[in-house]
């Protein structure tokens, strides 16, 4: 076929199917690469358009796409979503009835369908039946990281895909993943057997995101803060990732307690508990889900608009792929992590005790970095994916506030003076009760009051004096030795502090406002984010078309976004189309919801044009 109609082919498809006018990077590339026959190792960050590497060669290619997926519900979502385009798609899995995946076999025999998702299990069994008697145009091993033991999220049914390449040696290969570092890279191609596969990084970077890290809160202002932030995204979904179960459990009491709905989602629930939590999360029943890191991978919803994380996460690729599960309609989104040295040490010990205590020790300890850096976070982030920029985001809160600095000799040498006042055989919690001068059952105890540090740090809050030990602990001034009850130990650079031969520089703390209650955060649609278009945004209209959105996907039994996205909502609501064909010129509209869809939006949108 003339590379000139395969172009025009491709772009057809892509206007049809998915109502986009242009690709993405690298998408184009990346097709026509598939389409060659050709493995591919695709590293797309979350949000960045993936799904379209492979769905659309599909549709351009003879015969059913095999996609291998770890979740049920990831397959879940993603067939719905194909199948609201008008494309033919299924999922054969263990929640189907033995009717349905018959139908599904028999189908993808006859060849009616055009891509088949399937988990690495049921491939396994399958091969040597189903697999063989089809006429099968491309694999495509989602979320690929997972076959690597050097991948945050290993999966040992995972290793089996090898066997796909030596049973079906001509059909080409798509690997992708959000996250992976150079040497899960090199592993999944190695343990997939892909023949001289291409790999396409495209940009890390996801501006709309933005990012923020606060030290030292203690349980109660940590608690404050968040259902003030709450309180600034009303009604907008949001995720709390916990270290813990018994906390996710805790901060979803408390917010349940102000009227918010809110799910738990953690390992030690049932399946049916969880798949409740995550359906009901998808289909905006629940407005916020407390978890642990077992949820996210199954959420494919677009209009998640922030991601706290309670805890400091093990390694930025698991941070990365977290947070990146808010805006993935690229609209502005924000993200906080909550960091203390708890955090630190209790992770230490996760990670010295594991069966990879090396490679998790440099993660962790790159992530501690990232959540300590007074330099732009999103040039830390990028440059920890092998992507460097020459200039700093301006959507962090280093950038936002750049950090001042003071002569903090004097708080470096109390805390210094009573750790080794202590014989260094204290940790942190009592360091600050000294500090402060708390007669607490410990410092009593052990006669610590009548150490002449005692009380030395009084007019120092206790969150600062947290803040302040990370600062310390960053600058190499103290260690902790794990393998001691996690005492504190003075380094030779604390020493020259402590004795006055060298000055401590440390960062000023600012605490912001707490937000006026009932004072919603205001979602300014910025220049980066108008879409081009001329026109002020209506919120009025804007809320009466989700309303609508809403309507419609409660009669189809569909998450709202998969009917239409926030982000084509906003574009409605700007540039108001009153006829058929206005509404399928918007980006992210195809010719199946154009016709699906139009007439009820369009009746709407004229009622309003009417009415102003």
């Amino acid at each position: 076929m003339q590379q000139s109609l395969i172009n025009s082919l491709m772009k057809d498809t892509l206007k049809t199917y998915f109502g986009y006018d242009n690709f993405r990077p690298l998408q184009e590339e990346i097709i026509r690469h598939i389409l060659n026959k050709k493995d591919a190792l695709v590293l797309m960050p979350t949000g960045g358009g993936k799904s379209i590497c492979y769905q659309l060669p599909a549709l351009l290619s003879e015969g059913t796409a095999i996609v291998v997926s770890p979740l049920i519900s990831l397959m879940k979502d993603q067939v719905e979503a194909l199948q609201s385009n008008g494309i033919a798609a299924g999922a054969l899995n263990s929640n189907n009835d033995e009717t349905e995946n018959a139908n599904l076999r028999r189908a993808c025999i006859d060849g009616r369908l055009k891509l088949l998702y399937i988990s690495p299990e049921k491939l396994v069994t399958e091969k040597d039946y189903l697999l063989r008697d089809m006429n099968i145009s491309l694999f495509a091993i989602d979320e690929a990281h997972c076959i690597s033991q050097w991948g945050h999220d290993f999966r040992p049914e995972y290793t089996q895909m090898g066997i796909i390449h030596q049973q079906f040696p001509q059909i080409p290969i798509i690997a992708l993943t959000a996250t992976a570092d150079k040497i899960t890279r090199e592993d999944i191609a190695r343990q997939l057997h892909l023949k001289n596969p291409r790999t396409f990084i495209s940009s890390f970077d996801r501006p709309n995101i933005s990012l923020t890290v606060k030290r030292g809160f203690q349980a109660k202002e940590k608690n404050k803060a968040i259902l003030e932030f709450i309180n600034r995204h009303s009604g907008e979904s949001g995720i709390i990732y916990c270290m813990s179960r018994s906390k996710t459990e805790t901060i979803a009491q408390m917010i349940q307690k102000q009227g918010i709905r809110c799910g738990v989602y953690h390992a030690g629930l049932s399946p049916q508990q969880r798949d409740k939590t995550q359906d009901d999360f998808i289909n905006d029943r629940i407005q916020i889900v407390c978890a642990t890191i077992a949820f996210g991978m199954g959420i494919d919803k677009s209009n998640v608009r922030w991601v706290i994380h309670n805890n400091l996460p093990k390694s930025i690729e698991s941070f990365y792929q977290e947070i990146g599960r808010a805006g993935r309609d690229g609209l502005p989104s924000d993200t906080i992590l909550f960091y203390s040295i708890g955090d630190l040490i209790l992770l230490t010990k996760f990670a010295t005790e594991s069966n990879q205590q090396t490679i998790n020790l440099e993660k962790l300890q790159r992530m501690q970095q990232y959540a300590e850096a007074d330099i732009c976070r999103r040039r830390i982030l990028l440059n920890y994916f092998g992507e460097t920029t020459t200039k700093d985001c301006g959507n962090c809160d280093v950038c936002k506030n750049p950090p001042e600095r003071f002569d903090g000799t004097i708080i470096v040498q109390k805390a210094l003076s009573a750790i080794i006042r202590t014989d260094q055989q204290i940790g942190t919690g009592l360091l600050i009760d000294i500090l402060r001068g708390n007669y607490s059952t410990e410092v009593t105890g052990k006669g610590y009051q009548e150490l002449k540090t005692f009380g030395a740090g009084r007019d120092i809050p206790v969150r600062n004096w947290q803040d302040y030990l990370l600062q310390m602990l960053q600058l190499g001034y103290f260690e902790i030795a794990y393998n001691e009850n996690n005492h504190l130990k003075i380094t030779s650079s604390g020493t020259d502090i402590l004795f006055g031969r060298a000055k401590a520089t440390l960062t000023v703390i600012h605490r912001e406002e707490s937000a006026i209650k009932g004072k919603k955060k205001k979602v300014i649609i910025s220049k980066e984010f108008s879409f081009g278009l001329p026109g002020t945004e209506n919120e009025d209209l804007f809320e009466a078309l989700r309303g609508l959105r809403k309507q419609l996907a409660d009669q189809e039994a569909l998450p709202a976004y998969i009917v239409l996205s926030d982000k084509v909502l906003h574009l409605l609501s700007i540039s108001r189309p009153t006829t058929i064909e206005e509404f399928g010129a918007i980006s992210g509209i195809g010719e199946y919801k154009k016709k699906k869809y139009g007439k009820d939006f369009i009746t709407l949108i004229k009622q309003f044009v009417d009415n102003t």
